[in-house]
């Protein structure tokens, strides 16, 4: 094997790396979206309820 064939393998190698690479970082991102998006909904409902209890306690009253 040349050196010629060792650098196209070698970059290919690298080439590869990189696409293996990025597609980790999408797949983390996505998840980590997901997860934000999770608590979001969470917080949202706690405050609905919250808010709702202060209602129900004002009619209460």
């Amino acid at each position: 094997m040349g050196m010629k064939d060792q650098f196209q393998d070698k970059s290919e190698q690298w080439q590869e790396q990189a696409k293996q690479r990025a597609q980790q970082a999408k797949e983390q991102a996505q998840r980590g979206q997901q997860q934000r998006g999770k608590q979001r909904d969470e917080e949202t409902e706690r405050l609905q309820r919250e808010e709702q209890d202060r209602f129900d306690q004002d009619y209460d009253a």
